[in-house]
């Protein structure tokens, strides 16, 4: 009778080893999905927390509509609206509004604590946004993302400031005293006044995220500083457009836009040429030589 070897017989290969030779194969389609999936359903997560932020914003703000429909919605209609002093405003006309249509007030004061509710929770939107992507970055890239999502949020805010503080009475005043006739007398829609002060809010608010665009734009080498400076005359240009755009027809409300987003259009190439340093920094720390 032959003895029995003393050696092991071969393991059986292990999950992720189908060769058993020690080599972890990578993982399967399926795993691929699932972790895809997953990604997905944290994803649907933060949406929801972030909307939910959002929402209970808007929640919190309709227990005090009253003070926001009339300091806020209403607040440039006043004649003592504080910014009529602050821009030099004299004698401004108080505003007359008028209700045509069976649901114009429903609507503009559920519109009102929804707009304000929306600003007031959209940092809540972006934290949770934030905390989605973080996991998936290095150190440098999340120092980075936080001052982007910062600043985003900071210039969306200072825009929409600016349009209903500086826009808004300014545009109102002029409407106001705007006319054809004697015989016609200028009454406002609600539901058209609301529209419009939106309008030049949001508007304002989404003009003033150049800087950030352009940040982005610059880490993935669609824009540099030299295209920004080579194209600053064309820049002039669209930014007068732009005041004649989101004001009313007049010089003063035009150069009103026109100023601060020049000014944003300057500052941008700074932020370019900053931008750009740091991608041609990573750029030969991966051994790639950047173009010039």
């Amino acid at each position: 009778m032959e003895p029995q070897s003393t050696s092991e017989a071969p393991s059986p290969p292990q999950n992720g080893d189908p060769q058993g030779d020690g080599a972890v194969a990578s993982a399967t389609p399926t795993e691929a999905a699932m972790s895809f999936l997953d990604h997905l359903e944290e994803l649907r997560w933060s949406l929801l927390k972030g909307f939910g932020g959002v929402l209970a914003a808007i929640i919190a703000c309709s227990f005090f509509s009253g003070w926001i429909i009339e300091n806020v919605l209403l607040g440039p209609t006043h004649a003592d609206f504080f910014m009529y002093s602050v821009l030099g405003i004299e004698n401004p006309e108080s505003i007359q509004l008028l209700n045509r249509t069976l649901t114009g007030q429903f609507f503009a004061q559920i519109g009102a604590i929804a707009a304000v509710g929306t600003v007031a929770g959209s940092p809540i939107f972006v934290y949770f946004m934030w905390k989605f992507v973080e996991p998936g970055l290095y150190p440098e890239e999340r120092q980075g993302l936080t001052f982007a999502a910062l600043a985003a949020t900071f210039f969306f805010v200072l825009g929409i400031c600016f349009g209903y503080l500086v826009i808004t009475p300014i545009a109102l005043q002029f409407f106001e005293g705007w006319t054809i006739s004697e015989n016609i007398v200028n009454e406002f829609d609600i539901s058209k006044y609301f529209s419009m002060v939106t309008f030049w809010a949001f508007s304002i608010g989404v003009l003033f995220e150049l800087p950030v665009v352009v940040y982005f734009l610059t880490k993935v080498g669609l824009v540099t500083p030299y295209i920004l400076r080579e194209y600053r005359r064309y820049a002039l240009l669209t930014v007068l457009v732009i005041g004649a755009f989101f004001t009313p027809p007049d010089p003063f409300s035009q150069m009103l836009v026109a100023v601060p987003l020049l000014l944003l259009y300057e500052g941008s190439v700074y932020v370019s040429v900053f931008a750009q340093r740091r991608r041609r920094k990573k750029m030969r720390e991966a051994g790639v030589e950047p173009e010039t």
